[in-house]
């Protein structure tokens, strides 16, 4: 089962062109809904603004190479590691479905659009959606803010919620339809069905929900060390670094 392409048995009743033209079309609405969300919330000109503020400020002017040092050390520890979340729990936990979710949809790519028969990537395509399963879960249980500090009910959902929440019932219904269909157990069409579903409300829900932050996280990483590095934020107070304290006004709750 776990060496099987799903989508290629899956083939046999729906044709392949329809299954890749559904993954461009997933890649146009992530694409659109996050000029949207640039476009209706003006994060781009927030950003630009601050950045040119910030080179006002500073006291020190800082030069190429310095930029691309700045720039390496956001996509190592910013980007690679998640270095912005001080908990280890939820660092670990963010780690796994961010690397997950990276597997889990290039896998899916490949085995769509390629006829290969190695067993590799439904290998991978099971091992990164484990992955988000495990992160996911253990975040939206035991990690979120309004769960663990503040003992509110885990299946309380706000719309901030909408991304994590089709993440795991996309990547949930995905497994089970995959094993569901190996198996030759009745149902396997339903489960597809709701795979696609949720699948669909991931990638075309980006304009409301979180989906889209990922994309801004690294430029606002990025801007954050350059004004750190050219001395315009010594007149910010100090962040105070209290990870335990999830959900209080100084550490609001950061979502995937």
């Amino acid at each position: 089962m776990l060496g099987t392409n799903p989508f290629a048995a899956l083939s046999a009743s729906i044709p392949p062109a329809v299954m890749q033209a559904y993954i461009v079309l997933m890649i146009v609405l992530v694409a659109a809904g996050t000029l949207f969300d640039i476009v209706h919330k003006g994060s781009a000109r927030y950003f630009f603004d601050n950045w040119r503020k910030s080179k006002g400020k500073g006291t020190r002017r800082l030069e190429g190479a310095e930029l691309v040092s700045i720039a390496v050390q956001t996509g190592l520890v910013d980007v690679l590691a998640s270095g912005e979340f001080c908990n280890a729990r939820r660092r670990v936990a963010h780690l796994l479905t961010m690397y997950g979710f990276v597997l889990y949809v290039v896998s899916t790519v490949v085995m769509v659009f390629s006829d290969s028969m190695s067993d590799l990537w439904p290998r991978l395509w099971w091992i990164g959606g484990l992955m988000v399963l495990v992160g996911g879960y253990w975040f939206w249980f035991f990690i979120r803010a309004d769960v663990s500090a503040e003992g509110n009910s885990p299946f309380r959902v706000m719309q901030a919620d909408l991304f994590v929440l089709s993440l795991l019932a996309s990547v949930t219904l995905g497994l089970i339809w995959a094993a569901v269909q190996a198996r030759g157990i009745a149902g396997s069409p339903i489960w597809f069905a709701l795979y696609v579903i949720a699948t669909t409300v991931l990638f075309g829900s980006v304009p409301w929900s979180k989906f889209a932050h990922m994309f801004f996280k690294p430029a606002a990483a990025f801007e954050k060390r350059v004004t750190t590095a050219n001395g315009s934020r010594s007149n910010l107070p100090a962040p105070v670094d209290k990870p335990e304290q999830f959900g209080s006004a100084r550490t609001p709750p950061q979502h995937y």
